[in-house]
């Protein structure tokens, strides 16, 4: 499905893109019903936290250091970072079910258990995170509406940055890839603005992934059709 969805319970919301893609497999089937509730964050839906209450995240990780997801994709990232740490829970959100299926598959197959999947809309996650809460988030290779009047469903918009600015902790990093040249522009001119530093002061700051960094399926489809990444890293304030 694309297009403009209105949220029910929140109607000066509009979503922008696909929710559901591809039929699904049988085994994305049986993870979507058998996986995914054990792995909800906590209260984030609003027919069941009308209130948007905030949720417990010591309860559900245990006192560890949160990092957040928006739009994990397939997940490859976000299970790679799992098993790398540990130590830190790490919340992804995706409104599209068949990448939310592909993550759970690959949950499986690591064996992480330090994960919370939300398949929705990160701004309802935003409303029940506590404030400064998150130690880390990532916006990978997002939605590039390359279309200049669909500029403003970017993510990096003022409607998404002002939230995820409320939720991040001060010294939080921020790390936004794209292989779109505008999307560049606008997060260089957006983030800032919204209680952001940039980090770079050399060109291979942006020019080269972080130490961590694991290639997803978006990257070696940009690579190759000729298009540079760019790996962007912000502080808040």
């Amino acid at each position: 499905m694309t297009g403009s969805n209105k949220h029910p319970q929140a109607p000066w919301r509009n979503f922008y893109g696909r929710i559901h893609g591809k039929t699904l497999r049988d085994a994305h089937k049986e993870f979507l019903d058998t996986d995914l509730d054990a792995l909800s964050p906590g209260k984030v839906g609003w027919d069941e936290n009308p209130d948007r209450a905030p949720i417990d995240l010591k309860a559900l990780f245990g006192g560890r250091d949160v990092w957040l997801e928006v739009g994990f994709g397939g997940g490859e990232h976000m299970v790679h970072q799992a098993a790398q740490n540990p130590d830190v829970g790490i919340i992804g959100c995706e409104p599209f079910i068949n990448g939310v299926a592909m993550l759970l598959g690959k949950i499986r197959q690591a064996e992480v258990d330090n994960v919370a999947v939300h398949p929705g809309d990160v701004r309802d996650m935003f409303d029940v995170l506590p404030e400064a809460s998150i130690s880390r988030a990532f916006l990978l290779y997002p939605d590039p509406w390359p279309k200049k009047r669909h500029h403003r469903r970017r993510f990096v918009t003022p409607d998404h940055l002002e939230p995820l600015a409320r939720v991040l902790k001060p010294g939080a990093i921020f790390r936004v890839a794209t292989d779109i040249p505008d999307y560049v522009r606008q997060t260089l001119e957006q983030v800032p603005r919204h209680g952001f530093e940039w980090l770079a002061e050399h060109p291979e700051d942006w020019r080269q992934p972080w130490g961590d960094w694991i290639s997803t399926r978006y990257e070696q489809k940009a690579l190759r059709e000729g298009r540079t990444p760019h790996y962007l890293t912000f502080r808040r304030v």
